[in-house]
């Protein structure tokens, strides 16, 4: 669709989901508009990731190498020294923002000489808060460059961006929009956060053997999820923005040989992940938008292959998740966690697993022992508690650890009950909030 008129010389704007083919629609005209025998980089690829920026030098490198054409790629994660070198001899440079931006003040890099101007998920990188690193860097190429924007949206940040970087662009978008891809969506109710645990290891347990990409929003949740998984006896690795370059390389990599068959990964790492055999993506927390929802589920049913996207569903998110699947024209048929697999002892709402209860006693210096000796003694030096000013029962004896009538939830001792202590030794009045 688009290499007739980027040959023609043509500014392009291009709104186009993942796994359309981006990558060599902008590369194949890219490494026939520049000349091999000029200095400095002529092509300027940017991408919001380190793992997007070196899928883009992997497939670029044979159509570069055709044309004897000098490739590198300029991301964090990596010392500077080989990387100054490599751009220094540059025909197309790939680079991260803020990398390129490092070089760039080193006086290492020089963009007087671009012709042409990639952003590839453009609206990935304004989302990451790059939009100022983009705007210096776009100052310092020639204005008479030709710039090709690819993005999954042109709406919004993005659509100003698309405006302000391009001149008489010609567009081009790939039909239909924000297509689901021919991939299989189910929809999973569940209860409660701590009922996706038991709900996502019955899904990768139950369903056929095969690569399985979980989804999370946070970085913290990731690294918390893989050893809620290692408890239950599946093996997964994390990747997200807080590891380096070489432990999110060697996940990837461990990933794709099969040596785990598990990856869990935030929204920004996730990009440029492009393993064909994924056979499954579960959005374990909740797309943020129906845009993310198709980058997620875009990750599997990748180069005519099947998949499946499994995503579960919270009480307070059946709302959002019916739009996004009513606009990407999905059928929102709710299944309820027990038609997964069900567990040999399923956890109730809020009970710790075996393995992190004991890391809990450790943490407290064994005094949930105590509690299981007999009751004679209390928390503290074996004194009975005093009666609370609310009326509530005694805080010696096993008043942390039994449970209310009523409520299946253990009374553990706690963060307050700690702060309580803390209060009574340093003599210090403790605060009483009226309700």
């Amino acid at each position: 669709m688009v290499i007739r008129d980027a040959l023609a010389g043509h500014d392009l704007l291009v709104p186009s989901p993942t796994g359309s083919g981006r990558t060599l629609a902008f590369g194949i005209p890219l490494v026939d508009l520049i000349d091999p025998r000029e200095r400095d980089p002529q092509a300027l690829v940017l991408a919001p990731t380190r793992e997007l920026a070196g899928q883009i030098v992997d497939e670029l490198s044979a159509l570069a190498k055709a044309r004897r054409l000098r490739i590198a790629v300029v991301d964090g994660g990596v010392g500077f020294g080989p990387q100054i070198k490599a751009a220094g001899r540059a025909d197309i440079l790939v680079a991260t923002p803020g990398r390129l931006e490092d070089l760039v003040g080193r006086g290492a890099v020089a963009l007087g000489r671009v012709k042409v101007l990639v952003l590839d998920e453009a609206d990935r990188m304004l989302d990451m808060g790059f939009r100022p690193a983009v705007d210096r860097i776009v100052g310092q190429t020639p204005d008479d460059r030709q710039t090709f924007f690819f993005s999954a949206t042109l709406e919004g940040a993005a659509g100003d961006a698309a405006r302000a970087y391009t001149h008489k662009a010609r567009s081009h978008t790939h039909a239909p929009k924000e297509k689901a891809l021919d991939v299989e969506h189910r929809f999973i109710r569940v209860e409660s956060q701590p009922a996706k645990l038991d709900a996502l290891v019955a899904t990768i347990e139950g369903e056929e053997p095969g690569r399985a990409l979980v989804f999370v929003r946070t970085k913290r949740g990731a690294d918390r999820l893989v050893k809620r998984l290692s408890k239950e006896g599946v093996d997964a690795v994390a990747m997200h923005g807080d590891k380096s370059q070489r432990q999110r390389e060697n996940a990837l990599a461990r990933f794709e040989r099969g040596d785990v068959m598990t990856l869990v990964a935030t929204d920004v790492a996730a990009r440029g992940i492009d393993v064909p055999d994924v056979m499954r993506v579960i959005n374990y927390d909740a797309p943020e938008d129906r845009a993310t929802y198709v980058h997620r589920v875009g990750r599997t049913g990748r180069a005519g292959r099947t998949g499946t996207g499994i995503s579960f569903v919270l009480s307070d998110e059946v709302g959002e998740m019916r739009k996004i699947a009513k606009a990407l024209n999905l059928d929102f048929g709710l299944a309820r966690t027990e038609s997964a697999a069900p567990r040999t002892q399923p956890r109730h709402e809020g009970e710790k697993p075996a393995a992190e209860s004991r890391e809990g006693e450790s943490r407290q210096g064994g005094s949930q022992k105590q509690s299981r000796g007999g009751g004679q003694k209390s928390g503290r030096g074996g004194k009975s508690g005093k009666p609370r000013r609310d009326g509530g029962k005694p805080r010696g004896g096993h008043g942390h650890a039994e449970k209310r009538q009523g409520d299946d939830r253990p009374q553990a001792d706690g963060p307050r009950s700690k702060r309580r202590r803390r209060r009574k030794r340093s003599n210090k009045p403790a605060i009483t909030v009226e309700h």
